[in-house]
């Protein structure tokens, strides 16, 4: 492999999209160090600072999602995805890419659609079990989509399609890391139950809310909590905590420590997002999903059925979270068999090395192309 390949990878406005993302730039790197990759994203979103310290360069369109409650404010949003072509368009001219990866997020349909236009090939990394509407319409461009879940036929060219899995924060698997250790850095018990509770990088307001009503249920049974609120709703948890006397309840907006935080916890609460998922499976967690009824083609619930068909995980709808959402976890927690058997069954939905997988993937479409 030639030592001057460059990658544009395009996606991003939540973690789900960016630590995946930033994943297979890792891969790459890993295999080819003088690899140039650039990103592109969307600006104002969380891309626009994680990248960077990641150490890539990076981008920023001015794209947004549609709005489906208001039509008249898509008169805008259209207005933005024009000059984002434009400019992914100037992007692509001016780094002059041997491939563009887009991994979803507002920026990849421009991104991508700007790269085909030009001759540029391109790869998709569909996350979810059920594909959104702008991956569908540039797979026919696509050289390879990489996918995580069977039976993607449905909905892409059955040639296309390969099999990779999510990647994921590799920092999140230490092995010699035990529970023990990961309960004490959150200042808790180890011989008391934890639930970690996480709305995904930008929290969850139906997830916070139904926590922030029960708090005293938490302290009835005494089981432990670590809980991460996002920042809009940190404010208003930490009002509620300042009410209460309970030592068992750690609060954060954001969890940098991701790896403590799962390992500590004998039950996850969850939104369904894709990338979660996939760490979870390859963490052997069980796990409540309430998903996210705010996201395209509802494919949270999607991928939570996929989960709770197989008895990977339990879905409860988020117009019933406040009312089941904890008495459901409470239960579960001291559940230790069904606790050992969800754990199981999750473990088997897990794909291993995706981000390298996905990273070979690329780098032999280049190798293809230059010769």
């Amino acid at each position: 492999m030639g030592k001057n390949i460059k990658v544009l990878v395009s996606g991003g406005g939540t973690g789900g999209h960016i630590f995946p993302a930033i994943s297979i730039a890792n891969a790459i790197k890993a295999q080819v160090p003088e690899a140039e990759i650039l990103f592109v994203g969307a600006e104002n979103r969380m891309e626009m600072e994680k990248v960077p310290a990641a150490g890539y360069k990076i981008v920023g369109l001015p794209v947004s999602g549609f709005d489906r409650k208001n039509v008249f404010r898509n008169l805008k949003v259209f207005n933005q995805l024009f000059k984002s072509i434009r400019q992914a368009r100037k992007t692509v001219k001016e780094f002059g890419p041997d491939i563009a990866v887009g991994v979803g997020g507002y920026a990849s349909g421009p991104t991508l659609w700007a790269a085909a236009q030009m001759g540029i090939p391109t790869v998709i990394q569909e996350q979810n079990s059920y594909a959104g509407v702008t991956n569908k319409l540039l797979s026919s461009k696509a050289l390879a989509i990489c996918v995580a879940y069977h039976n993607m036929e449905r909905f892409f060219p059955k040639d296309k399609i390969i099999l990779t899995g999510n990647p994921v924060r590799q920092e999140l698997f230490d092995e010699n890391l035990t529970q023990e250790e990961a309960v004490r850095f959150f200042g808790l018990d180890p011989n008391k139950k934890t639930i970690l509770v996480v709305g995904g990088s930008l929290g969850a307001r139906t997830i916070n809310e139904s926590i922030a009503g029960s708090l005293d249920k938490f302290t009835q049974e005494d089981v432990q909590l670590i809980w991460q609120t996002g920042k809009g709703y940190d404010d208003r948890a930490k009002e509620i905590l300042t009410r209460i006397s309970n030592t068992n309840i750690v609060q954060m907006p954001f969890i940098a420590r991701m790896d403590m935080a799962y390992k500590s916890a004998d039950l996850v609460i969850s939104r369904a997002g894709a990338s979660s998922i996939s760490e979870l499976c390859l963490l052997k967690k069980p796990v409540i999903l309430i998903p996210s009824p705010n996201v395209a083609e509802d494919h949270q619930t999607k991928n939570a059925q996929a989960l709770e068909g197989v008895g990977a995980a339990i879905l409860i709808p988020d117009n019933q979270a406040q009312e089941k959402l904890v008495p459901e976890a409470l239960s579960l927690v001291k559940n230790d068999k069904q606790l050992e058997d969800m754990g199981e069954n999750i473990y088997k939905l897990a794909e291993k090395d995706s981000a390298t997988r996905i990273a070979n993937i690329i780098i032999e479409l280049i190798e293809k192309r230059k010769k």
